[in-house]
């Protein structure tokens, strides 16, 4: 099931099949995400939108590397380009550590 970023966590929307999904570049999904967030505010003003994409996307990514590694904190840094101390600090601040 495919998720929409919103003030008040993530809402569902529509599930795409598995070959649509890995079709779609990251960008585009995140792209998407982002008009059906600003088409919901409903003319309300939108604040900290960089802080709400980081804070959604950030730890799925994490989460993901870290499953990808089987926890391998070491090969998750190579694999995510930054260094274990950095990793490590990500872990820590979403809770995954």
């Amino acid at each position: 099931m495919s998720a929409v970023i919103s003030e008040g966590g993530v809402g569902e929307i529509a599930a795409l099949p598995n070959r649509e999904r890995r079709k779609q570049p990251l960008r585009a999904c995140v792209q998407s995400a982002l008009e059906i967030y600003f088409r919901d505010l409903d003319g309300h003003d939108a604040e900290g939108v960089y802080d709400l994409v980081i804070g959604q996307v950030e730890p799925a990514m994490l989460e993901s590397v870290m499953a990808h590694t089987r926890g391998n904190q070491t090969r998750a840094a190579e694999v995510l380009g930054i260094n274990r101390s950095t990793l490590r600090k990500k872990l820590k601040l979403y809770g995954l550590l």
